[in-house]
């Protein structure tokens, strides 16, 4: 059977390590004892569809601070057909019109996309949420390298993409992605909103924006908003939180600094006396191309 897999392409997404991540899970959750998933951070949520699918978790619980991703996700769970139907205009649109001019139906979208930002009540599900929701999806599947990224007027400024035959319209997946969001509670919270459902049968994943390894990989903006070595030190009180007044599993990624400086130890200081572990990863290492390659990257755990 054909399983639900992420419907963006996000950057940092962790398809590629799922092999690697399974042998880090909590052995509870591969015995069945876990009942809970938690994933603040979901971005494109590539470790949350594969957990939902492969174990027997009866309630799921994803957030992030990023309004319009999360949106997405409550469209697709609550509004999926009506989603499909403008995804295929805007599919229709942009395969039925000559290549030159691809670039101003894009520029267009994204300028209305912007734009609505203002209008939209994020705290009650309107028609105004599919359209910016079909936006965002072709928004992804059009743009430079697949790439969400806001300046810092909180506005989606990526480039255009110059794909010939994006598939700006994935009916089945969709379709699988809403059967799985059925049970599972999507919330536009920080990471902190979790505390409240969190026990000793949950089992977390924290993907926070990675802390920058070089002095040319320094993006730490996300969904408008600043994620310094501040957030994650208060990232690390709220993992230890967690660990100590809920005894749940616990399992964070970022960035291996020794990547670049073997004397880096932030992460180890921050926090001693949890485990650590590395993975592999094809990463772009900085702006340019001929840096992407293989790069370590950190799983924190708990246990």
């Amino acid at each position: 059977m054909n399983k639900a897999k992420p419907f963006l392409k996000w950057a940092g997404g962790k398809k590629q390590l799922l092999k690697q991540f399974e042998n880090l899970y909590p052995d509870e959750l591969k015995q069945g004892k876990i009942k809970k998933y938690i994933e603040p951070f979901v971005g494109g949520g590539a470790v949350f569809f594969e957990i939902i699918q492969k174990y027997n978790v009866s309630y799921s619980y994803i957030s992030d601070i990023n309004k319009n991703l999360i949106l997405t996700y409550v469209v697709i769970q609550k509004k999926l057909f009506k989603l499909l139907e403008t995804l295929e205009k805007y599919q229709k649109q942009y395969h039925n019109i000559e290549e030159e001019q691809r670039k101003p139906l894009f520029l267009s979208i994204r300028e209305d996309f912007n734009s609505q930002k203002s209008k939209i009540n994020y705290k009650k599900l309107s028609d105004k949420w599919i359209l910016v929701a079909a936006q965002l999806i072709f928004l992804n599947k059009t743009c430079f390298n697949g790439l969400f990224r806001l300046n810092s007027k909180g506005e989606f400024n990526v480039p255009f993409g110059k794909y010939n035959n994006p598939n700006i319209l994935d009916i089945d997946n969709l379709i699988l992605v809403s059967k799985i969001l059925q049970n599972t509670e999507i919330v536009i919270a920080d990471y902190k909103s979790c505390f409240k459902v969190a026990d000793e049968k949950t089992f977390i994943y924290f993907d926070p924006p990675y802390r920058p390894i070089s002095k040319t990989a320094n993006f730490t903006n996300y969904a408008g908003f600043e994620f310094t070595d501040r957030e994650q030190i208060q990232l690390a009180d709220f993992f230890k939180k967690l660990d100590t007044q809920k005894n749940a599993k616990l399992m964070l990624s970022n960035s291996d600094p020794k990547n670049e400086n073997s004397d880096d130890s932030f992460f180890e200081k921050l926090y001693d006396g949890y485990n650590f572990h590395q993975v592999n990863a094809n990463r772009m290492i900085n702006c340019i191309g001929k840096n992407r390659g293989q790069i370590n990257e950190l799983v924190i755990t708990n246990y």
